[in-house]
C-alpha cells in the first residue's frame, strides 16, 4: 500500500483579539527546545516548520499506511503545534486566508528576501495556508504518469477543502480565495501533459532557464514529483477546517495515485484536454467549491458539485477498496456535504455574528475538534 502524509499551514492568532501574530520563529524555538533535537528537519516528517510568513507555521505528518494512522499524525501534528504555540501566546488556526486586515511580515531569510525583492506584492500578500498531500510513487518515471493521468481530477479535491472565503476583511464572493491570490504566481497552476520523466526535467529546466524563478521549490504545479520524498505532491487544497476533511483529501488524493498508476501500466492513455481548460475548471472550483456546479472531467461541461465527486469516488472505488478506505471516504463525503465546507461555516459563523474576529476564533476551535 502506497504511503501518505500530510503537510498542512496555519496563521498564528491570538486568542483573545484574533490578530495575526508575526511570532513563527518563537514558536519553533519552543518546540526545539520541548523536543530537545538541535531542530534539523525530520526527512520523515514530524517536525514544525516555518513559512514565507512569520504569521504561519507547517506541520508535515509522518508517512502513513491507514487511514487511521493517518487521522492519529494529522491530530497529532496540530495538537504538538498548538502546544508549542501556546507558550508563545497564540495559537495555529487553520484558516487558508486570514479574514482580517493585516499586513503581513515576511520571515528571515536570504531566500524570502529574495523573493519579495523579485516578486514584490504577491510575495508580500501570501498569508494564505495550503494542503499539501504527499503519495509514495515507486520512481520519476511511475511519478509522472501518475501526474498526466490524475490533472482532470485536481480542481475536484480543491473544491472539497475549500475553507478561504474571506480577504482583507471582506467577502471575496470565492469560497477559496487563496487559489486566487495563489494563482498570482507565475509558476502556480495547472500543467500540460509532460509524457515522461525526461520531459518533465526538461520543462523545469526551461522554467528555471528564463531567471524567473529562484530556484525548483518556486515550480508551482497544482501537483508535482518533491524533491525531498518519494512522491508526488498534490498541492491544490486549502488547508482544512476540520482534521476529516485533509484525511479526506488525502484518501482521495492516494487513490488518484492508484488508479492513474494502473492506467499507465495497462497501456491506457491520459486525457489530452489543455492546461487552458484545466485551469477554467480550477476556477470554478475555488469560485463555488461545493456550493455550485463543477467541470465534469468525463464531459468538461458543467455538472452539479455532488455529482462530481461521486464520479470522482467511482473513478477511483477500486483502489479505494483495495486500500479499504471506501467506506471511511464515502462517510467522509457525506460529512462535508451534510456540514458544509470550512467556506461555508465561515460564512455562517459571520452571518450570525457580523463579527470576522468571531470567525477566526470559531476555527480556532474547530481546529483541534476531535470527532468521533
Amino acid at each position: 500500500m502506497r504511503s501518505v502524509g500530510i503537510e498542512e499551514e496555519f496563521v498564528l492568532v491570538d486568542p483573545d483579539t484574533a490578530a495575526a501574530a508575526a511570532v513563527a520563529s518563537t514558536v519553533l524555538r519552543i518546540d526545539k527546545a520541548e523536543r530537545g533535537t538541535s531542530g534539523a528537519p525530520d526527512d520523515e516528517g514530524g517536525e514544525l516548520t516555518s513559512e514565507l510568513h512569520r504569521e504561519q507555521l507547517e506541520t508535515g505528518t509522518r508517512p502513513s499506511h491507514t487511514l487511521d494512522e493517518l487521522r492519529a499524525e494529522v491530530v497529532d501534528r496540530r495538537a504538538d503545534a498548538r502546544r508549542a504555540a501556546e507558550s508563545a501566546g497564540v495559537v495555529p488556526v487553520a484558516l487558508a486566508t486570514y479574514p482580517l486586515a493585516v499586513e503581513p511580515t515576511v520571515s528571515a531569510g536570504a531566500r524570502t528576501r529574495r523573493i519579495l525583492e523579485r516578486f514584490g506584492r504577491t510575495a508580500q500578500e501570501q498569508l494564505t495556508c495550503g494542503c499539501h498531500v504527499h503519495v509514495g510513487v515507486e520512481c520519476a518515471d511511475e511519478g509522472v504518469a501518475v501526474l498526466d493521468r490524475m490533472r482532470p481530477w485536481l480542481a475536484v479535491l480543491a473544491a472539497l477543502s475549500v475553507n478561504s472565503p474571506f480577504w482583507n476583511g471582506e467577502d471575496s464572493n470565492y469560497a477559496s480565495y487563496r487559489s486566487q491570490v495563489w494563482s498570482r504566481w507565475p509558476s502556480a497552476g495547472p500543467f500540460s501533459l509532460f509524457g515522461s520523466a525526461e520531459r518533465y526535467t526538461a520543462v523545469e529546466r526551461a522554467m528555471l532557464g528564463t531567471g524567473t524563478l529562484l530556484d525548483e521549490g518556486m515550480i508551482y504545479f497544482d501537483a508535482r514529483l518533491s524533491r525531498r520524498h518519494p512522491t508526488v505532491e498534490i498541492r491544490v487544497a486549502d488547508v482544512c477546517r476540520e482534521p476529516d476533511d485533509a484525511v479526506l483529501v488525502a484518501a482521495l488524493a492516494r487513490a488518484l495515485v492508484d488508479t492513474a498508476a494502473a492506467q499507465w501500466r495497462a497501456g491506457v492513455d491520459p486525457d489530452p484536454v489543455p492546461a487552458e481548460v484545466l485551469r477554467l475548471a480550477a476556477w470554478r472550483a475555488g469560485r463555488s467549491g461545493m456550493a455550485g456546479e463543477l467541470v465534469h472531467p468525463a464531459t468538461w461541461t458543467p455538472a452539479p458539485a455532488r455529482t462530481v465527486v461521486d464520479d470522482l469516488v467511482a473513478h477511483v472505488e477500486p483502489a479505494l477498496t483495495a486500500a479499504g478506505d471506501l467506506a471511511v471516504v464515502t462517510e467522509l463525503v457525506d460529512a462535508v456535504v451534510r456540514r458544509g465546507t470550512g467556506a461555508d461555516r465561515q460564512r455562517a459563523v459571520h452571518a450570525r455574528t457580523r463579527d470576522l474576529r468571531a470567525v477566526v476564533l470559531d476555527a480556532a476551535d474547530a481546529t483541534y475538534l476531535v470527532t468521533n
